[in-house]
Formats: C-alpha cells, sequence, structure tokens
C-alpha cells in the first residue's frame, strides 16, 4: 500500500468533509495542477506548471473523496523562521464546506512539526485568512518571496495581494 494512503489524517468530528486529507504523491500533480491553474486563469494565484508541481510534491496536502482531488494547499518553507501557505485550491463545487481551512489548518500544523514559528500568505481573501487568525502586513517582510516568486508574476512589481501573517504553535 502506498505509504501516502497510509498516513491520511481524517477530517475534525463536526467538519462537512467525507474524505481524507493527505500528503500529495506524484500521480496526483495532473490534477493538483489543474486545480491551481483553473484560479490562475481568473488572475486568483499564479499559474503553476507541471515541472514546478513535480519539483515541488512534498510541499503539498491535499483533501480528496473517493479517489477524486478536491483541494489542495502548500507549505513552502521560506527562511528559518518563516514559510509559506501558498496554492490554496478547492474545486468549486465544493466551496463552503470547510475544506480550504482544514487544508490551511493542516500547513499550519505541519509549519509547527518543522519547527518553523510563523507562516505568511500572500492573497486575495483577506477576511478568510484573518478568521484562521492571520493579521495583515506589509508585503515587503517578505523579501525572499518578493525576489524568488513575485518577480515572475505580471503583476510585479505593482501586487494587488495582501500580505498577512500569524505565529505558529510549536
Amino acid at each position: 500500500m502506498n505509504q501516502a494512503r497510509e498516513t491520511k489524517d481524517n477530517p475534525p468530528a463536526g467538519a462537512d468533509t467525507p474524505g481524507v486529507f493527505r500528503s500529495a504523491v506524484i500521480g496526483d500533480a495532473k490534477k493538483i495542477q489543474t486545480l491551481i491553474n483553473k484560479y490562475g486563469d481568473r488572475g486568483l494565484m499564479l499559474h503553476r506548471s507541471l515541472n514546478e508541481i513535480y519539483e515541488n510534491i512534498r510541499q503539498y496536502v491535499i483533501y480528496e473523496e473517493n479517489g477524486e482531488i478536491l483541494g489542495v494547499c502548500g507549505l513552502q518553507v521560506t527562511w528559518e523562521d518563516l514559510a509559506e501557505i501558498r496554492a490554496l485550491a478547492v474545486d468549486e463545487s465544493k466551496s463552503g464546506r470547510g475544506i480550504g481551512t482544514l487544508l490551511v489548518e493542516k500547513c499550519i500544523e505541519e509549519a509547527g512539526r518543522l519547527g518553523i514559528p510563523k507562516v505568511f500568505t500572500l492573497t486575495y481573501a483577506p477576511d478568510f485568512f484573518a478568521r484562521l487568525g492571520f493579521t495583515v502586513v506589509d508585503k515587503m517582510q517578505f523579501p525572499h518571496k518578493i525576489w524568488s516568486e513575485c518577480v515572475r508574476c505580471h503583476k510585479f512589481p505593482d501586487c494587488d495581494e495582501t500580505g498577512m501573517i500569524r505565529p505558529v504553535s510549536l
């Protein structure tokens, strides 16, 4: 049996999520790309190439029901004390069920396990992240992000995303 399938996490009691959360595996890459790029097509996040997803497959956690991937979120370590919550995408037909919240929480738990004291995000959904304990900050607090990835964005340097950060319980 695939190790990723053996280590699935069940959702908390009361969540409207009958599926499972698990670490992504190589076979998930194309579906992850499809989910992310649907939002990229609308200008809500950066498009991801299949190559980029393969190279970073370990950073993704997915949500699936009956073998179908319906949500994804990534955690990218950017420095010794900071990681980014990124590429949060949930199939629009499953929106409003708490899947996105639980995906972000899984990534925050992983940051804690890694000993990373803070996570940040750049988002068009600040109200969503505020409900999860994130606070608005100046994006210039994230120079590693700005110069490693943001410079490739068509909106750079006029980014209209909101920078947010929150502490992680270690």
